[in-house]
């Protein structure tokens, strides 16, 4: 590898080079802590020694004789077809640029000869057209702006990231020098050390050392994310004429903000569910892209399926096929869950549960340009849920040998015909249930276990969601709307908007009495599913130790279950009567509450939940 370092002061570096921004570059994201240092970093030399030699004519020579040098870092370049592009240190090289504007902004308020010399050092013109050193070219209008003394918050910064950054970090920049920078005299003295006396090096390196020099260079202040290295370390293969005329570039940056658009830098997170999906057969093989992924990518037993590392041919259809459509898919799956989908409702019940492995699955399922795709995303999403909650039901739930489970699921269901799906599932479960239950199991739901289904052994977030859904499915039986939007009973927790599980049998002498004053009898029947309802804040507290028979007014008008429990609940209601012949459910009133009709009621759940999670 060739490197060549070339020490520069800032007279040097802004001089008659136009530093263009290369594909490796993220946005400009300096924000006012990076600034911040780095000003405190350039003024408190300068600083100290302008209290000793503020009587010191300003000038190059009485500057660099009492003023000793600065070094403000490293930048990297490369040149190609005659173009500079700065590889690492544009963050710096941008900031500075602001700071030569301002400083040319006070140098003219005090007629001071420097503006002219600053004027140089911030663009260069051909004729009328004036291009900065540092060519931001998408944002030249922002920068115009700046130059010209625009007021800051009547530039359009509505182009992104670095648009909002420049203006916002100049006003910094504008509101510091203005407190520090009060005499022509100090001013221009500071014009001489900033120019002259302030350091960095270039390090010009060739085109084909570029990756590697890119994730090893990283700009002080904020640290690059593993995607933003893989940008570099796949683009950089790339000739960069056909970079431009493929617009590699701009493909790579829109998938990223299909991506990202839902939580920051969750392309990363991306990235990671691809790799498991598609190249690892159980979990301790995914664990490997749990860090830097990008690294674990051009290893060579990696390499050998990738076929990435320093391979254009292969990562030009890398990015222009796979990378594309996965990242849509993936999106595609992020939309579903802030959203019901009426294709695929599963994607967003499993986000209230908080099931990210839908993602790895559905990535596992879906081939390039899937024609199945909308129904591989409905299969597996339903059977996700379906998985999840039957062992939940049963008792049988361990989360860690659930998501080991779940990537030999998803290297089973790799690339898979759709109808293979659920049976693969199904394969799995009964493996979990027999080894949860020490022997074998013929149904995948069986009441011997659902009976002890308890709210102890629960988590209340599930248990909303388990209600929620039965809810839901007696709304759509009886042909009516919800009565609350299935996230609201999931998540809303406040005191009075919130939703809470509440016993129907209250803790008193009277229904002890009902299990034989056996205390421990009692405490466990009454936490069972059959002895618990879903209740509004408001609701819950005003019934919350009362009779049974007091408690059936405020059921009315809550959850539909719960008014099941009320006799008008089934007068004229032909829809209801319909629901309930259609799927053979014994659905009627209780006037008292005591172990037999918890009984009733916990098996009728048990009906329900085998309609809703284990049929076809």
């Amino acid at each position: 590898m060739d490197i060549s370092p070339d020490k520069q002061n800032i007279d040097s570096v802004f001089s008659n080079t136009v530093y263009h921004i290369d594909f490796y570059q993220r946005d400009y994201k300096w924000t006012a802590e990076p600034v911040q240092r780095l000003l405190d970093d350039i003024y408190y030399q300068f600083g100290e020694m302008y209290q000793k030699h503020a009587d010191v004519d300003p000038g190059r020579e009485t500057v660099t004789a009492h003023y000793p040098w600065y070094y403000l870092n490293t930048y990297v370049t490369n040149v190609i077809e005659g173009r500079v592009y700065v590889v690492d240190g544009q963050q710096r090289l941008t900031t500075l640029t602001l700071i030569l504007i301002k400083l040319r902004h006070i140098a003219k308020a005090h007629g001071s000869k420097t503006a002219h010399w600053l004027e140089n050092k911030i663009a260069g013109y051909s004729g009328m057209d004036r291009e900065f050193w540092m060519n931001h070219i998408r944002y030249r209008d922002v920068l115009d702006g700046l130059f010209e003394g625009d007021d800051p918050k009547t530039i359009d910064t509505s182009e992104g990231t670095t648009a909002v950054n420049l203006v916002s970090n100049y006003q910094l920049v504008d509101q510091w020098f203005d407190e520090r920078l009060d005499s022509q005299h100090k001013l221009e003295t500071f014009v001489f050390y900033f120019l002259s006396r302030l350091v960095l090096i270039n390090l010009s390196v060739e085109q084909t050392d570029v990756p590697m020099v890119f994730e090893v260079i990283n700009d002080r202040g904020v640290r690059l994310k593993p995607y933003e290295i893989l940008k570099g370390k796949l683009l950089g293969q790339i000739d960069k004429i056909e970079l431009d005329h493929s617009d590699f570039n701009g493909l790579w940056e829109r998938q990223i903000r299909k991506v990202n658009a839902y939580r920051d830098n969750e392309i990363d997170a991306f990235f990671r569910a691809w790799l498991k999906a598609k190249y690892t057969a159980n979990r301790k093989e995914g664990q490997r892209f749990d860090g830097d992924y990008h690294r674990e990518m051009f290893k060579s037993d990696m390499n050998q399926q990738l076929h990435l590392e320093h391979n254009p041919a292969a990562v030009k259809p890398f990015l222009k096929e796979t990378f594309r459509y996965y990242t849509d898919l993936y999106a595609r799956i992020w939309e579903g869950t802030q959203e019901l989908m009426p294709d695929y409702p599963w994607v967003f019940f499993n986000s209230l549960n908080e099931l990210d492995t839908q993602f790895m699955l559905i990535l596992a399922a879906c081939d390039l340009d899937d024609p199945e795709e909308t129904l591989k995303i409905a299969l597996v999403s339903r059977q996700l849920d379906r998985f999840f909650t039957l062992l939940q039901l049963q008792n049988s739930y361990d989360s860690n040998q659930v998501i080991t489970e779940l990537f030999l699921v998803a290297r089973a269901i790799r690339e898979t015909p759709a109808d293979q799906i659920a049976e693969v599932f199904d394969e799995h479960l009964q493996k979990v249930l027999e080894q949860r239950r020490s022997g074998s199991v013929s149904e995948s739901l069986q009441w011997g276990y659902f009976r002890n289904a308890s709210i102890v052994s629960l988590n209340k977030r599930f248990i909303r969601y388990y209600f929620a859904r039965i809810d839901d499915f007696i709304a759509n039986g009886m042909k009516v709307n919800p009565r609350h939007p299935i996230e609201d009973l999931v998540t809303k927790r406040g005191e009075k908007t919130g939703f809470h599980v509440e016993h129907i049998l209250s803790h008193n002498e009277e229904n002890r009495k009902l299990f034989g004053d056996d205390e421990e009898r009692f405490d466990s029947e009454r936490n069972r599913l059959g002895g618990v309802l879903l209740l509004k804040g408001r609701d819950n507290i005003s019934s919350s130790n009362e009779i049974y028979e007091d408690k059936l007014k405020t059921y009315a008008n809550t959850l539909y279950w719960n008014e099941t429990l009320r006799a008008d609940t089934y007068k004229s209601k032909l829809d209801f009567n319909a629901f309930q012949k259609r799927f053979g459910l014994d659905f009627h009133s209780l006037v008292h509450f005591g172990p037999e009709e918890l009984e009733y009621r916990h098996r009728l759940l048990f009906e329900l939940s085998d309609l809703i999670w284990n049929q076809p």
